[in-house]
């Protein structure tokens, strides 16, 4: 008997060869799938599995890529993807005819193919198409990652999606979840009698967050501008203007670092109501994160980053001052003084940043970010924010040290930002005044003087609440995502070499 003589895998360019020669033949043939334009299918894999009955013996048309090949002789099976899922097609020489037959044995792994057959279930039950047709609609000229250990490199899979999508299928999740999240979003806000509305991605003046700006020039105006940091400042102009509810869906970018929770361009949701304050954007905070969990995920139990996290309405609500005693054991409600607030923070081991003035919300605030977020696992608001670190917020009557402003966190991850917004233009204009003299001393993050926003607010923005929300981080709490990268169909690389 014969010693069977394993033979060597063929190298990719091989491969490439082989598969361009392939394509080579069916061109001479007169049978160039490019030509193709497009295949009438009436059914997908996910229908079928889920109807049977209805199916059963009934002749369908699915499109889809072939994911593997088995068989030989007269008889082979292979697994279709397509947009729904993956679907067994039996291929028999009977059925096909020789010729076609031995025409669809040269097709290779990920061709993308269009077949025509009768629905039914295999003597291993099962469901299965019988070809009855089978047409090539695109030649794939590159092979697949191989199948035993598919595409597992991350920085492969963020470079390549397309790839990282047809051989790794349970990414796709994410990307309809996010989709449904987006839309999710839009309904809520939608039902609360808000307007949806887009705002110039280019701005002449970086406003409405404390980040590092994109810079590009403009040509034909041979100005300088920006990328936005913020949609705010835009859209708090047409609550000026009499949009009394007003949002935005849509791409911020900051050259800021990278890391699993940040990436240079990302997606907000910024909102914004006249005649409301911050507590009311806590309402819709919580409202739109729990509704989605319950009616789309279908529970308020999610588990993110091996914490179990319980979305369950009735978030904890905490001022910062509350927050840092109950975390740090520094009570800041009795310290009055500059001196010896920031001495009470160095005291525990917290140091304020260079550019930031000694003062008692520096030091609050330096406490809370670094001792405190640590300890937010589950959904919690942190509210009443020093108003050095908040330029466009409204101080609160009660202490006008801080401002109406929270932040609510999950597992340790700042989720979003609301504000009962500034519309007094005199405070507004010192505020700025005072950022101004923080990037001079260095702080390149800090707001620049808008004198555009401050006409407008002179001529009279209503009590608003606004809030910003980040998608990106809520699809990752959603879908257990460790990084961004993961939830960003395609996230900001460095080039190859």
């Amino acid at each position: 008997m014969a010693k069977f003589v394993p033979q060597p895998e063929l190298s990719l360019n091989d491969q490439m060869q082989i598969r361009r020669e392939k394509l080579a033949a069916l061109q001479a043939e007169g049978r160039d799938p490019f030509v193709q334009t497009k295949f009438d299918f009436n059914a997908d894999s996910a229908a079928i599995k889920a109807d049977y009955e209805a199916f059963e013996g009934k002749t369908v048309k699915v499109a889809g890529r072939l994911m593997s090949k088995r068989g030989q002789g007269k008889v082979m099976f292979c697994d279709l993807q397509d947009r729904a899922g993956r679907i067994q097609i039996f291929v028999k020489i009977d059925e096909l005819g020789e010729e076609e037959y031995n025409r669809f044995k040269k097709y290779d792994i990920g061709d993308i193919v269009g077949v025509e057959g009768e629905v039914f279930k295999t003597k291993t039950e099962e469901i299965s198409i019988r070809a009855k047709v089978v047409t090539l609609l695109s030649k794939s000229l590159l092979p697949l990652p191989n199948k035993f250990h598919g595409l597992t490199d991350k920085e492969a899979r963020f470079r390549q999606r397309y790839v990282d999508l047809m051989v790794n299928p349970e990414v796709k999740r994410n990307f309809v979840i996010r989709s449904k999240f987006i839309k999710h979003l839009r309904n809520y806000l939608d039902s609360m009698g808000y307007i949806e509305v887009e705002t110039p991605v280019l701005n002449t003046i970086a406003g409405g967050a404390a980040a590092r700006p994109f810079v590009t020039h403009h040509n034909t105006l041979d100005i300088d501008m920006y990328m936005r940091i913020a949609t705010e400042l835009p859209l708090k102009r047409l609550i000026v203007g009499g949009m009394d509810r007003v949002y935005e869906v849509g791409r911020i970018f900051r050259n800021e670092g990278m890391d699993p929770k940040h990436n240079p361009e990302f997606t907000t949701v910024e909102l914004y109501q006249a005649y409301a304050d911050f507590h009311d954007m806590m309402d819709i905070a919580e409202g739109v994160y729990t509704t989605f969990a319950k009616e789309v995920m279908g529970s308020y139990e999610l588990e993110w980053m091996g914490e179990k996290i319980d979305l369950t309405p009735g978030w904890p609500r905490l001022t910062m001052v509350e927050a840092v005693k109950k975390y740090v054991g520094v009570d800041f409600g009795v310290i009055t003084d500059d001196a010896e607030a920031v001495a009470a923070a160095k005291a525990v081991g917290v140091e304020l940043a260079d550019a930031a003035e000694k003062t008692w919300g520096n030091a609050l605030y330096a406490c809370f970010d670094q001792k405190v977020e640590e300890h937010l696992v589950q959904p919690t608001f942190i509210t009443m924010y020093p108003v050095e670190v908040s330029p466009l917020t409204k101080k609160s009557p009660e202490d006008p040290r801080l401002t109406e402003r929270f932040e609510f966190f999950i597992n340790r991850s700042e989720m979003g930002n609301a504000y009962s917004e500034l519309n007094d233009p005199i405070d507004q204009r010192e505020r700025f005044v005072k950022q101004a003299e923080q990037r001079e001393r260095g702080d390149d993050e800090a707001e620049m003087l808008d004198e555009d926003f401050l006409t407008a607010l002179e001529y009279g923005m209503p009590p608003t609440g606004g809030m910003g929300m980040g998608i990106d981080r809520c699809v990752m709490l959603l879908t257990n995502s460790s990084t961004i990268r993961e939830v960003i169909l395609f996230p900001t690389m460095k080039p190859l070499d």
